[in-house]
């Protein structure tokens, strides 16, 4: 977490009565933790954080931190973005507003799409990774999903607790077996009408993205990983 966004996240708190933010430092070893607990301070009872000597990889941490949260605290709604704030807190919450609003919805997610009166903003190399992975993920899934990788995602508690269990199969591309597990713990039909697509009003690349370009040829693997696991466990 970069020192510059300490205001953006001490001001959406003041703003926010209802909310707990909790930060996963997964195996930092640069001055992340230090950064956190000096934020904490400022607003201690609104603020978590779980800290890791050994990094354990973004789908991990992403666990841990959704099994935290719902062990210890009361809550309706629970959802993760990056701490980069790539997608504002403004916009998660927007995000969030689309499942108290809709009873029906179990599980929304942001979508990156460049629209009139949006300000999406990301390299062109990720653009075209992400095209490429999103197009064979749509296939897979036989879902007309635009985005499966945007790390803004919001889920009733219920909901996530179903999801965020068993450890996931790939490091990066845990968002796709997001998708699957939706599949198991509701049926493929059933859990299609829980699910919606928001596209984001604004999502700025901070441009120090930890996917190398190696992950490019990876993800192939990862995938063909994820489809004949999921598909094996469906008929068991």
């Amino acid at each position: 977490m970069l020192p510059q966004l300490r205001e953006n996240y001490l001001s959406f708190l003041d703003d926010s009565t209802d909310v707990i933010l909790c930060f996963v430092n997964d195996g930092s070893k640069d001055n992340t933790l230090n950064i956190l607990e000096d934020l904490k301070k400022s607003a201690p009872n609104k603020i978590e954080i779980l800290s890791y000597n050994d990094n354990q990889g973004k789908a991990e941490a992403v666990l841990r931190g959704m099994v935290h949260c719902n062990e210890k605290f009361e809550h309706n709604y629970i959802g993760y973005l990056d701490a980069d704030l790539a997608t504002s807190l403004s916009e998660a919450m927007r995000v969030k507003n689309i499942l108290v609003n809709n009873p029906e919805l179990s599980f929304v997610f942001g979508s990156r799409i460049a629209k009139l009166g949006s300000t999406i903003e990301r390299s062109y190399f990720r653009f075209f990774v992400g095209r490429i992975i999103a197009t064979i993920i749509s296939k897979i899934l036989a879902l007309p999903v635009y985005d499966t990788q945007c790390g803004c995602k919001v889920f009733r508690k219920e909901t996530s607790q179903k999801l965020f269990v068993e450890p996931f199969i790939s490091k990066w591309l845990f968002d796709v077996e997001l998708f699957f597990r939706m599949y198991q713990a509701y049926g493929k039909q059933e859990a299609i009408k829980k699910m919606k697509e928001i596209p984001l009003d604004a999502w700025i690349d901070p441009g120090d993205s930890k996917v190398s370009f190696t992950y490019f040829f990876k993800l192939w693997f990862d995938l063909r990983r994820i489809n004949k696991e999921y598909k094996k466990i469906n008929k068991n």
